[in-house]
């Protein structure tokens, strides 16, 4: 078996007795912890102040003399105020960037009966974020058992979202310079980091629509409800986050889902219905793919941004909603305007703050601090935590980072993929051959998703994409995707050719490519933006 260490405070009031005989006929978690039949206890790292070392001392030899297999390894945290949480958290989080984990040779438990309540806190913190790499244990006296029996104990999964507003509120304490609109990942795009930082200012001093652009999967759901809490943090906000996919509404009821209705309005309205705008009222809406809109919601939409008002269906009375807007698109409005699907005096509200989110292909250095996060995500879904093992952590990453990787569905595709590996590894540890097989899975999603469509209505004007004869169609698409995520020209000639110029004395693949793209009237700048 691996040694099991566990990590306690000292508990100045709970283990204190006196000294003595008659000390035996009290429950002292520290020491009760060890006498259990059923949980050998190899190391004990205990956590206690100045203020407490006789006791520390007295309690180690205790633990000793009733299991001599136990090592008890005294730590020193001293605390001016134990009541801060600041403090504590800081001190704490020190002890375990300094500590030697070693998660692939030990278990670890982290005793959370003793301590103060801040304290229990802390370290469930540090348990959620993995700083402390253990499950944790709480103890107990058995009610009308002896008092000097050793208790019980069990093993506590988390379950994170009880406790998810404590966890938000100490994010930026654990992470050094993460933002809060990240999510606490880690992010390493510097164009990416820059938008963030812009969106965040423009989140905190405007209160004027915001309009997030982006292919499907980019994040843009998750960063409007960030968006959100961030402004209910600063009450700025104090409704509710209502969130719709405009692509769901559709004829007649697209009216009423969004603007309410009156009783009796049409066939089948038996009631009053408030409507998604008035159930926004002093919190914010976010309308997701507001491209798929139909004119006249638009128009009703455009003026209950501006003023505050709408007409439900079926009323003569106005009703009024006072929300904050952010929109969300994987369409080019500007297009949709020249083409008349979309409103320009509604685009140019909109277009005040417009930020465009990057794929996940365009940012390849962020999908190693993303996969830790989707397994953080696993983790509060499932209440288990599963890790890779370097082996096929660079395996995965490998693939996952290669030009050749599509990423089509985005972080979509990469929480699925995270998902099915952690699915598939029970033990909680993530191997090759698990990784082997993900590979295989998502070379197979993303072929038949090839075959189902491209990009390059983006590129070509229909008289343009007329002419391609099919064989051409999937060639060039597969040229522009390569294209799109290479961060060079050069680069991705040297993907496109990879075969070939092995076989040739010199090679100029990103002037081969050049002529390529020219046949079709195309260039590296407009595939590059």
């Amino acid at each position: 078996m691996r040694p099991l260490v566990v990590i306690g405070f000292l508990g100045s009031t709970l283990d204190a007795s006196k000294f003595g005989p008659e000390r035996w006929n009290k429950w002292r978690p520290s020491v009760g912890l060890t006498m259990h039949e059923d949980l050998r206890v190899d190391r004990f790292v205990m956590l206690h102040g100045a203020s407490h070392t006789r006791l520390a001392e007295y309690i180690a030899s205790d633990i000793i003399g009733v299991s001599p297999e136990t090592t008890v390894d005294r730590h020193l945290i001293d605390f001016r105020d134990p009541w801060d949480f600041e403090e504590v958290y800081g001190k704490l989080l020190d002890f375990t960037r300094g500590y030697p984990f070693d998660p692939d040779v030990e278990d670890y438990l982290v005793h959370i009966t003793t301590g103060t309540h801040v304290a229990q806190i802390c370290l469930f913190l540090l348990s959620e974020a993995r700083y402390l790499p253990g499950r944790l244990l709480q103890t107990q006296p058995h009610r009308g058992a002896p008092t000097n029996a050793p208790g019980s104990w069990n093993v506590i999964d988390l379950d994170l979202s009880r406790y998810d507003s404590i966890a938000t509120r100490f994010a930026a304490v654990s992470a050094d310079s993460t933002s809060f609109l990240k999510s606490g990942i880690d992010t390493k795009n510097a164009a990416f980091n820059r938008l963030i930082d812009e969106i965040e200012q423009v989140a905190v001093r405007s209160s004027a629509p915001v309009l997030l652009m982006g292919p499907t999967g980019a994040g843009k759901s998750q960063l409007a409800r960030r968006i959100y809490e961030l402004k209910r943090s600063r009450h700025q906000v104090k409704g509710p986050f209502v969130e719709v996919n405009c692509a769901t509404l559709k004829g007649d009821g697209a009216m009423s889902a969004l603007f309410g209705h009156k009783k009796g309005a049409f066939t089948g309205a038996a009631a009053d219905r408030l409507g998604l705008l008035r159930t926004a009222d002093t919190g914010m809406l976010f309308l997701d793919e507001i491209g798929e809109l139909g004119l006249d919601e638009q128009a009703m939409i455009l003026r209950a941004i501006e003023d505050k008002r709408f007409l439900p269906v079926g009323a003569d009375k106005e009703s009024a909603s006072d929300f904050q807007l952010i929109a969300g698109t994987n369409r080019d409005l500007g297009r949709a305007v020249g083409a008349g699907r979309f409103r320009d005096d509604l685009f140019a509200r909109l277009n005040l703050w417009t930020f465009a989110l990057p794929g996940l292909a365009d940012r390849r250095e962020d999908i190693a601090p993303n996969l830790d996060y989707e397994l953080d995500r696993f983790a509060e879904r499932e209440g288990a935590r599963v890790t890779f093992n370097k082996e096929a952590r660079e395996r995965y990453l490998a693939f996952a980072t290669a030009p050749t990787a599509m990423w089509r569905g985005n972080f979509r595709d990469l929480a699925a993929s995270v998902t099915r590996m952690a699915t598939f590894s029970p033990k909680g540890r993530i191997d090759a051959e698990c990784v082997d097989a993900e590979i295989g899975r998502l070379a197979r999603l993303w072929a038949a998703d090839g075959e189902q469509g491209d990009d390059l209505d983006d590129l070509l004007d229909p008289a343009a994409l007329d002419a391609l004869d099919p064989f051409d169609r999937v060639q060039l698409a597969h040229v522009t995707g390569v294209c799109r995520r290479s961060r060079s020209l050069s680069e991705a000639g040297r993907t496109l050719f990879s075969a070939s110029r092995t076989r040739r004395a010199s090679s100029n693949d990103a002037d081969r490519l050049r002529k390529y793209l020219a046949r079709f009237g195309l260039d590296w700048l407009q595939l590059s933006r």
